[in-house]
């Protein structure tokens, strides 16, 4: 059994990114590479870590990659117009309705839509939210299209206040991930926002301490050169892939940068640590439903929810 430990409130930031959702076939021998999400840790593994593709050279933190989060998690929601609120759908049949006990709410995705919204178009930022500001790790997602490609994912695994941690990483995922241009006016329409809260981390006993479709994962390992870097999925990843536990394994030690042959010896060396997660996702047109009393002709006339927030 895992050993479970709390994240501590306010840690140094380290910056995450997601990234591609191809679905490569994998061999049980993990020889196949998965994207090139990787994170560089010289030296100390008490000090943040680096991405090589989302660095932020200003502040020395360092990127993790990852997906999106974990499937049955995720609260199915609706706009009520009416109200600019969101309302719970129906369950299907034998479906346990677990959304009483999770902290995310999609109004944290409409929060996003605005910060970006107001962002794109040179609006003041709106005014914080009313919902929670305790601290979690976090992820902001954008897809965009009937086929939901990845437009920008980029997240932290410290805890920040979540009013602050959502704005800002509302931006850096939509404008600062290295894999693609920043998004634009002319894109939102088609976008899909998702905000995904990580919980319950804990050291696990050995790299097959967890389970397929329920943890995320996040690696550590040293690599042929003596250097350690890390790797992680999020929770829905590997389900997703159809992938076993073996090949999730595999997939991050590429996905890391590992370049040697992969022995059933290296992959006891690695150290796991399994996590869970929250995510909800809301399409634009949603956003847009939730936000109508703001919004004239299809154009946004004044800061988004400044009467709902104040």
């Amino acid at each position: 059994m895992g050993k479970r430990r709390c994240v501590p409130p306010l840690e140094p930031k380290l910056a995450a990114g997601c990234c591609g959702v191809k679905k490569p076939k994998l061999s049980g021998s993990g020889t196949h590479s998965h994207g090139n999400q990787s994170t560089t840790v010289p030296g100390s593994s008490s000090g943040p870590l680096q991405n090589h593709q989302h660095v932020d050279s200003s502040s020395g933190r360092e990127n993790v990659s990852d997906l999106t989060v974990g499937p049955g998690n995720s609260p199915i929601t609706r706009m009520n117009p009416a109200s600019g609120a969101l309302s719970p759908l129906p369950r299907p049949n034998g479906t346990a309705n677990t959304t009483k006990n999770l902290v995310v709410t999609a109004e944290m995705c409409c929060y996003c839509f605005d910060v970006l919204y107001c962002h794109l178009y040179g609006f003041p930022q709106p005014r914080l939210p009313r919902f929670t500001n305790d601290p979690y790790p976090l992820f902001v997602t954008w897809k965009t299209g009937r086929d939901k490609r990845l437009r920008g994912c980029i997240g932290t695994f410290s805890a920040m206040n979540l009013h602050s941690g959502l704005r800002e990483y509302t931006l850096t995922s939509a404008l600062k991930d290295s894999r693609f241009p920043p998004l634009t006016r002319e894109e939102l329409p088609k976008l899909f926002c998702s905000v995904s809260l990580l919980t319950n981390f804990e050291d696990a006993s050995d790299y097959l301490d967890w389970e397929v479709g329920v943890h995320g994962i996040r690696i550590e390992f040293i690599n042929e050169k003596g250097i350690k870097r890390t790797a992680t999925y999020l929770p829905e990843v590997a389900k997703e892939q159809d992938w076993d536990q073996i090949q999730t394994i595999d997939s991050l030690l590429r996905k890391g940068g590992f370049k040697a042959p992969i022995t059933s010896e290296f992959r006891k060396s690695i150290k796991l640590t399994r996590y869970r997660s929250e995510k909800v996702t809301i399409s634009y047109a949603e956003y847009i439903a939730s936000r109508q009393h703001c919004f004239q002709n299809g154009t946004l006339h004044a800061p988004p929810l400044y009467n709902h927030y104040s």
